[in-house]
């Protein structure tokens, strides 16, 4: 009975310690890096790209191997069915042999292609940490959008009693009400078009984290930024050095210029070496009569003489291969810098225009309505000057945080330019 009770006890406390971590989860948020740090852990194509990578580190071993030795047996001079009766008996093995280098060579090609296999799986992680950064900020640009335009129908409601109240007065004509009465309904259905976007935008982070589409998510709201502290020429140097494609690249340049070289060993000739043991049955047959066993050693080689039509021709691709990849390398360098460059002054000038709204014309927009409803109610201006205030003031809250969020995404695509994330 004790021992039931302990166990009864045990699973009580384990049932609390669980709905005590559920609530823990419920109530944490995440941020922008707990976000990446799910992605990169749970997402299939990260995952995927890594067992690539595995996949490749397991062939460079085999390059060492020579091909399987070839064992034989000959049943020989039968006098019956070729079965039985024989003559001879006779076993050989046989081992073919690349010349000298080439399986060195072999393994290094390997090796770094591996090692491309890797740059890519790191490519890859990379790449979904920009989607789930940018689906992020995405959401948070949404959700600050709605809180505008929820902001925008208040205001359109202070306005739609004004001009009630004013045609109840007959300051004002019925004009004046109705238009106050549509604008306040068409900010009302843009709310809902904004939430209905930031529900879209979830879903696109929860299918990057491999979560269901409806799985509610508990995101850090705050929308914050920084500028950028790091010169130009020192991102474009830096993206030189770290870039995945770039060091890809220069692998694939190598593994050019060793096909080449392969290419060469090509009129170099490969080899095979055999063992012979021939077990005489009948002694006529055998080289003596008192010997009727022996011994052999036999060696092959492969003589290119066709060479005017295969390695001359494999060497002269090889030559344009190595050409090319020096091509390719030059090529990614010079998009990246550009690349770099033009995500880095419009990362600038989105901050600016941010910075702008944020400090001077909101502030302003918004004692420009609080002066205009006054004036408004003291005759003073018409509905339409009105509505303008409102309108400046609407455009002004939009247009910081598209700013904004044009920041963040230039930001988010220069580190995916540079190939890893700026740390500042």
């Amino acid at each position: 009975m004790l021992t039931a009770c302990r166990k009864v006890l045990a699973v009580a406390a384990a049932v609390v310690s669980i709905a005590a971590a559920g609530v823990a989860r419920a109530d944490s948020t995440l941020g922008a890096a707990q976000v990446v740090e799910i992605a990169l852990e749970v997402n299939p194509q990260v995952r995927a790209a890594r067992d690539r990578w595995y996949s490749a580190m397991h062939q460079i071993k085999q390059n060492y191997a020579p091909a399987d030795p070839l064992f034989g047996y000959g049943n020989i001079d039968s006098a019956t069915n070729g079965f039985s009766g024989a003559s001879l008996h006779s076993l050989t093995v046989t081992q073919a042999l690349q010349f000298p280098g080439k399986a060195l060579l072999q393994a290094d090609n390997s090796r770094r292609t591996a090692e491309i296999a890797e740059l890519t799986f790191q490519a890859v992680r990379r790449d979904v940490r920009a989607l789930a950064e940018t689906a992020y900020y995405q959401i948070l640009l949404d959700d600050a959008l709605s809180e505008v335009q929820a902001e925008t129908v208040a205001e359109l409601q202070n306005v739609l009693k004004v001009t009630e109240v004013a045609y109840s007065a007959n300051r004002v004509t019925q004009t004046d009400f109705i238009s106050a009465e549509f604008d306040q309904a068409a900010a009302r259905q843009n709310e809902r078009q904004y939430h209905t976007a930031e529900l879209n935008d979830e879903t696109t982070l929860n299918q990057l984290l491999f979560r269901k589409p409806e799985e509610p998510l508990a995101l850090d709201r705050r929308l914050e930024f920084k500028p950028l502290e790091v010169s130009l020429d020192t991102l474009t140097e830096l993206a030189a050095q770290v870039r995945q494609e770039i060091l890809a690249t220069a692998l694939a340049e190598h593994n050019s210029e060793t096909a080449l070289e392969l290419a060469k060993l090509e009129y170099a000739p490969d080899y095979a070496i055999g063992f012979v043991f021939d077990n005489y049955l009948l002694a006529s047959a055998a080289p003596s009569p008192n010997r009727l066993q022996d011994y052999g050693f036999t060696i092959a080689f492969n003589m290119p003489v066709f060479f005017w039509i295969k390695q001359n021709e494999d060497v002269r691709r090889a030559g344009f291969d190595l050409a090319a990849a020096r091509a390719d390398q030059d090529s990614i360098r010079s998009q990246t810098a550009a690349g770099v460059a033009k995500l880095y002054r419009t990362a600038q000038l989105a901050y600016q225009t941010a910075a702008l709204y944020r400090d001077s014309l909101i502030p302003l927009a918004r004692q420009n309505f609080a002066v205009a409803l006054i004036a408004y109610q003291s005759g003073k201006i018409d509905f339409m000057t009105l509505a303008a205030a409102i309108r400046r003031g609407y455009d002004a809250r939009v247009a910081h945080l598209q700013a904004a969020n044009q920041f963040l995404a230039s930001r988010v695509a220069l580190e995916q330019a540079i190939g890893e994330p700026l740390t500042q």
